[in-house]
């Protein structure tokens, strides 16, 4: 997964001391904030936030908990309950699955004066033995009700045993319903899941599914970008959706309402350029009311089995450009990746509607095309669109129509 994931040595402790504090000293990560971190680096910034010498935004946003965040205690917390922070520059460091996040900075709503927030966490609080370069390199999203039907339930755990035997990690947010479930069958099927929770990785939440979370953070891992000791709320919950969204190359809706948080995960996913796929249900089911909807207006692809799940989210390791100097080809392409492919520039850049008009093909399966192609390092996303990489030509065998 060279190129994908950091590669180089660990933080210092310093360093990740520094980290542990810029991400507990506000609620979310801002704008101000990553400017000072990357203007003068995590030690210097801390620093900076604790003597006041911040511009007022950030002295503002930082003032209720400046001088009670304590980033080497939260360290020590972590390691009590066998976690450990992962930081930018780490090895396995997700970089590349985490940047786009600062690409929809949107506005808090909670009384600030309409802060910009940046949403790349500062740091992954990581609990359990699986190596995120491994683990993250093939992942994919399940989630959907805390209130899933039979029918759902089922679903849920062919569809997650059937892509943990595909070796991808299935991540989702460790709550009832559809994510136990999810979780579950790959635990039994001996597969790697991960948990990303809304409160700290010291307080599995919720309660009842405390022994399933204690054998995933066993044998996979139970992450957040919420510090120990941190309870949930509704809004972490919803902050951490985009963390599942951000971390896995598809997100598979089982079952949701008209409202849920399951949408909320899909629609950060469409914010990422993340393909979504969705499970059909009865059309007299409520439970199926929000992947309906995804389907139906929100360019989510039919899920119907497996192979449509493991076409959704590609083989990012396997189909990765190959380094500079090496060879490639277009010969192993499908006809559909191959059309999207020819329709972009080299240079510049469009918008995946001009390149589903110039490939004449259908938007959603243009966008998922586009979300597996930056996977793979042939396509990129700059400020002015879509354009093909400079790496030249990538070889993929999968068909996504």
């Amino acid at each position: 997964m060279a190129g994908l994931f950091e590669t180089g040595d660990p933080a210092t402790d310093e360093v990740r001391a520094a980290y542990a504090y810029l991400g507990a000293v506000t609620e979310r990560p801002t704008a101000q904030l990553w400017d000072l971190v990357d203007m003068v680096g995590p030690v210097e910034a801390r620093d900076r936030i604790l003597r006041k010498q911040v511009p007022e935004g950030l002295a503002d946003q930082t003032e209720a908990r400046r001088a009670v965040v304590d980033g080497a205690g939260l360290l020590e917390d972590a390691q009590r309950s066998g976690a450990r922070l992962l930081v930018p520059g780490d090895p396995g460091w997700p970089d590349w699955l985490l940047a786009p996040l600062d690409r929809p900075r949107g506005r808090r709503r909670d009384g600030t004066g309409g802060v910009p927030t940046a949403l790349r966490p500062l740091g992954l609080w990581w609990r359990g033995p699986a190596d995120p370069a491994t683990a993250l390199g093939r992942s994919v999203a399940v989630v959907g009700t805390r209130a899933p039907t039979a029918y759902g339930r089922a679903v849920t755990a062919d569809l997650s045993a059937g892509v943990s035997a595909e070796e991808f990690t299935v991540v989702s947010g460790g709550a009832f319903g559809i994510d136990a479930a999810a979780h579950r069958a790959v635990l039994g099927a001996g597969g790697v899941t991960i948990a990303v929770l809304a409160g700290g990785v010291d307080r599995l939440y919720p309660r009842g599914n405390d022994s399933m979370l204690r054998q995933i953070a066993e044998t996979g891992a139970v992450i957040s970008e919420q510090p120990p000791g941190t309870g949930v709320t509704r809004y972490r919950f919803l902050d951490r959706n985009r963390i599942i969204a951000a971390l896995t190359s598809a997100t598979i809706v089982v079952e949701a309402a008209a409202r849920s948080g399951a949408l909320s995960t899909a629609a950060w996913a469409t914010a990422l350029e993340r393909p979504v796929g969705a499970i059909p249900g009865p059309v007299t089911s409520v439970a199926s009311v929000g992947t309906h909807l995804l389907i139906r207006d929100r360019g989510a692809v039919l899920i119907g089995r497996t192979a449509d799940v493991v076409e959704l989210a590609g083989d990012m390791g396997e189909t990765a450009a190959p380094p500079c100097g090496g060879t490639s080809t277009w010969d192993g392409l499908d006809d559909v990746t191959r059309r999207v492919l020819e329709a972009l520039p080299t240079s510049g850049g469009v918008a995946p509607a001009e390149v589903a008009a110039s490939a004449g093909i259908p938007s959603s399966t243009t966008r998922a095309v586009l979300g597996r192609l930056m996977s793979t390092g042939a396509a990129v996303r700059g400020p002015q669109g879509w354009r093909r990489s400079g790496g030249g030509g990538v070889q993929m065998s999968l068909s996504v129509g």
